[in-house]
């Protein structure tokens, strides 16, 4: 079963809960999403770890409920 959008967002804040996040959906088709995560928490986390980070707070979705996310971390800017 594909999952929503605002779960995916709701996951994201829980476990970055300072976190901006905008999600897309790609494809319509509810598997195929895009994310924009900007959170305080990544500053001087290289790229690699902010990604860990958001792919902890999906909490395993990643490959089951969720097929494919495209991932876009950063900073706020100052």
């Amino acid at each position: 079963m594909p999952m929503d959008a605002n779960e995916i967002e709701r996951l994201i804040k829980s476990g970055i809960p300072d976190a901006a996040v905008t999600i897309r959906d790609l494809a319509g088709d509810g598997d195929h999403y895009a994310a924009t995560v900007i959170s305080e928490t990544f500053r001087g986390k290289s790229r690699v770890q902010q990604h860990q980070l958001v792919y902890e707070a999906l909490k395993g979705q990643m490959g089951g409920a969720l097929h494919a996310l495209a991932l876009q971390t950063g900073i706020p800017d100052a």
